[in-house]
C-alpha cells in the first residue's frame, strides 16, 4: 500500500540558514548582560541620592558589590563541580555552558512559580469580573486600603518636609552645602518650596552663630528620602482619583443594570471631551448592552476558554518528558503538523502557545508587589526602581520560557532524545551533558510543581496566609474583609456627595452667569459712554463725591452679586465711583479686599495672593 507523501513547499516567511542563530545570540547574551550587570547598576544609581553623577556611580557600586559577588560565588561553585569531576575536561565551550545553566536555572525557578499563579488567576479574575457586584465590592476594598496608605504617604511627605525646613534654616546662603539644599529645594512640591522660601533671611551669615550643620552624607540621604515621598504621594493622589472613577463608573453600571430605558446614563460626565467617532458607534444604548448584557457573558465565555488552555499547559508540564508515547498536547499538535508539512499551521500554533504562557507569566510580574519596594503602578506612576526591577525580571524569564517551550513542544533534542536537526536556540545554549543533574533531573521534573502551586492558588493558601500575617486581603469570607469594604463605601460616598454639590454649584454658577452677563456688559458700556476721562481727578471726586454715593449705592448690589457668581477677582475701582460709604471706606477695603494696592489714577490693582500674610 503507498502512502501518499505531502509536498514540502517553502514557505514565504522562511528564515535562510546562519539568520537565526545570530539573531538568538544578540538578544540572549544582550539580554544577560542587562539583567546582571547593567541593570541592577541603574537600580542603585536611580535610588541614590547623591548631588553628583561621580556620588551616584560611587554609591551604586558599593550597593552591588555584595550582589556581584554573589553571582561569583554561585559560578565559583558550578566551577569546582566540573573542575574536581575526573571525566570532565574544562574547555571555554563548557565554561560557558556552566554560566548559561546557572542562569537558565534560576529563571526557571522563578519561571514556575510565576506561572502556577497566572494559569489560575487569569481565568478567576475574568469569571469574577462577570459576577454581578464583585468588582464594585473588591473597588470599595481598595479604596479603604488607598485611603489609608494616602494617609500615610502625606504623613510620611509632612515629616520629611519639616526636616527639610530645619536644614534650609540651618544652612544660609553662603554656607558650602547651600547647593545641595537648593538641589533638595527643588524635589519638594510647589507649595512647600513657598513656605520655606518665604520666611528665610538670606542676609544671614552662617558663621554667625556656632550651630551644628548636617554633613554631606546626611543631606544625601534627606534627598533620597525626599525623592522617595515626594513620588509616594503623587502616586496616591493619582490613583486616589483613578480609582474614585472607577468607583463612579461601577455604580452607574449597578443602577442601569435594572433601567427600562436600554439607555446609560452617567452620573458624573467625563472631563474630557470624548471622540466624535467613539461617540457615534459607542452610544449610551450601545453602552449599556456592552455593560449590562453582554460583557458579562463574554468575560465568561473568556474564561472557560482560557481555564481550557491552563489545564493543556498544566498536563504538558507534567508530561512533556514522555516520548514513547507523546504525551504533551503541544508536542502531539507540533508532530501532526510536521506529516502533512503545514508550516503555516505550525508558526500559528507556536505564536499562541507561547503568547499564552508569556501572559501568564508576565502578568503575574505586574501583579507583585513587595511592601513600598517593587510595586508597579497604573497610569505613569511607577518609580524608576521598580520599573528597572521588573525589566531585570523579563530578561531573566525570556530564556528560560522559551527553553521550557521547547522542551513542552519536543523540539529540544535533549529532551525528546532524538537524533533531529537542533534549533537556532538550543545551538546557542549548547549542550547541557555538562550538568547531567540540571539537564536530566531539574529541566524535567521541577515543572511538575506546576500542579501543587495551581492547586494553592485556587484555594487561594497565599492570600489566606497574608491575611493571617496581618496584610488585608480580599476575601469575601472573612469578617476584616467586610469591615474595610463598609469602610470604603462609605468613602466613596462621601466623595460623591462632595462632587455632586461642586458641579450643582458650577452649574448655578453658569446659569447667573448666563442670565446676568449681559446686563453687565450694558452697565459697563453706557458708564463708558457718560464719563469723560479728561475729568476724573481728585478734586471732581470730591465735589461730586454726594451724587456718586447714590449712583453707586443703587449698582452695587447687582455687580456684587455678579462677581461673586463669576469666581474672579473683584473690579477694579475708578476714582468717580469712589463714596464714603463705610462698607467701602479705605479701611474696610482692606479688610474685605486684602489683596489690592493703591496706584496713582485712582484705581487699586490686585495683588500675588502669596504676599498676603507675609508681615503677620
Amino acid at each position: 500500500m503507498l502512502v501518499r507523501q505531502h509536498p514540502c513547499f517553502k514557505p514565504w516567511s522562511y528564515i535562510p540558514d546562519g539568520i537565526m542563530p545570530i539573531f538568538w545570540r544578540v538578544v540572549y547574551w544582550t539580554s544577560q548582560f542587562l539583567t546582571w550587570i547593567l541593570l541592577p547598576f541603574m537600580q542603585s544609581y536611580a535610588r541614590s541620592g547623591g548631588f553628583s553623577i561621580t556620588g551616584k556611580i560611587k554609591t551604586a557600586l558599593i550597593e552591588n558589590a555584595i550582589y556581584y559577588g554573589t553571582y561569583l560565588l554561585i559560578f565559583g561553585a558550578f566551577l569546582i563541580y566540573v573542575a574536581v569531576n575526573p571525566h570532565l575536561h574544562l574547555e571555554w565551550n563548557q565554561l560557558q555552558t556552566i554560566g548559561i545553566a546557572a542562569a537558565n536555572t534560576w529563571g526557571l525557578f522563578l519561571l514556575v512559580l510565576l506561572l502556577g499563579y497566572g494559569l489560575v488567576e487569569i481565568p478567576r479574575s475574568y469569571w469574577n469580573g462577570a459576577k454581578r457586584g464583585y468588582l464594585l465590592m473588591k473597588t470599595y476594598f481598595k479604596a479603604a486600603k488607598l485611603m489609608t496608605e494616602k494617609a500615610d504617604a502625606e504623613e510620611t511627605l509632612e515629616d520629611v518636609m519639616e526636616e527639610v525646613r530645619k536644614v534650609n534654616e540651618s544652612i544660609k546662603y553662603n554656607h558650602p552645602l547651600r547647593k545641595c539644599v537648593d538641589t533638595i529645594l527643588k524635589k519638594c512640591p510647589i507649595e512647600y518650596q513657598e513656605k520655606m522660601g518665604r520666611n528665610m533671611d538670606d542676609y544671614e551669615d552662617f558663621d554667625e552663630k556656632h550651630n551644628t550643620y548636617p554633613s554631606e552624607k546626611s543631606l544625601v540621604k534627606l534627598h533620597k528620602q525626599v525623592i522617595y515621598s515626594v513620588q509616594r504621594h503623587r502616586r496616591t493622589q493619582v490613583q486616589w482619583q483613578i480609582l474614585l472613577e472607577q468607583a463612579f463608573y461601577l455604580e452607574d453600571v449597578a443602577k442601569n443594570e435594572t433601567s427600562a430605558t436600554c439607555q446609560f446614563v452617567h452620573t458624573f460626565q467625563s472631563p474630557e471631551p470624548e471622540n466624535r467617532f467613539i461617540q457615534y458607534f459607542y452610544n449610551p444604548t450601545v453602552e449599556w448592552y456592552w455593560e449590562c448584557l453582554l460583557r458579562p457573558w463574554f468575560y465568561r465565555v473568556l474564561a472557560v476558554v482560557l481555564s481550557i488552555f491552563s489545564v493543556i499547559v498544566v498536563w504538558s508540564e507534567c508530561t512533556f518528558f514522555s516520548t514513547r508515547p507523546v504525551l504533551s498536547l503541544f508536542a502531539v499538535f507540533i508532530q501532526l503538523a510536521e506529516k502533512t508539512y503545514n508550516y503555516i499551521y505550525i508558526e500559528i500554533a507556536c505564536f499562541l502557545s507561547i503568547f499564552f504562557l508569556s501572559i501568564c507569566v508576565y502578568s503575574t510580574v505586574f501583579r507583585i508587589r513587595v511592601f513600598n519596594y517593587y510595586y508597579l503602578a497604573s497610569h505613569h506612576q511607577t518609580d524608576a526602581y521598580s520599573l528597572l526591577f521588573s525589566g531585570m525580571l523579563f530578561c531573566r524569564l525570556t530564556p528560560p520560557l522559551c527553553l521550557n517551550f521547547l522542551g513542552l513542544t519536543h523540539m529540544d533534542s535533549s529532551i525528546s532524545h532524538q537524533n533531529t536537526q537542533p534549533t537556532a536556540y538550543t545551538s546557542i545554549m549548547g549542550s547541557m551533558k555538562v550538568l547531567s543533574f540540571i539537564a536530566d533531573g531539574f529541566y524535567i521534573y521541577y515543572p511538575m510543581l506546576v500542579v501543587i502551586l495551581c492547586i494553592a492558588t485556587y484555594f487561594s493558601l497565599g492570600t489566606r496566609c497574608l491575611n493571617l500575617l496581618g496584610f488585608q486581603q480580599f476575601m469575601g469570607d472573612n469578617d476584616m474583609t467586610s469591615d474595610l469594604v463598609d469602610e470604603g463605601k462609605e468613602l466613596i460616598r462621601r466623595e460623591k456627595r462632595k462632587r455632586q454639590r461642586q458641579e450643582e454649584g458650577e452649574n448655578r454658577r453658569r446659569e447667573w452667569k448666563e442670565r446676568y452677563g449681559h446686563s453687565r456688559e450694558d452697565s459697563t458700556r453706557n458708564r463708558n459712554v457718560h464719563i469723560d476721562p479728561k475729568e476724573s481727578n481728585f478734586s471732581e471726586m470730591s465735589t461730586n463725591r454726594s451724587t456718586s454715593k447714590y449712583t453707586r449705592a443703587n449698582n452695587r448690589t447687582e455687580r456684587d452679586r455678579i462677581e461673586l457668581l463669576q469666581d474672579a477677582e473683584p473690579l477694579d475701582f475708578n476714582a468717580e465711583t469712589f463714596t464714603e460709604d463705610p462698607l467701602e471706606s479705605e479701611s474696610g477695603r482692606s479688610f474685605l479686599y486684602p489683596p489690592f494696592r493703591y496706584q496713582p489714577g485712582g484705581r487699586y490693582l490686585s495683588m500675588s495672593r502669596s504676599r498676603i500674610f507675609d508681615d503677620v
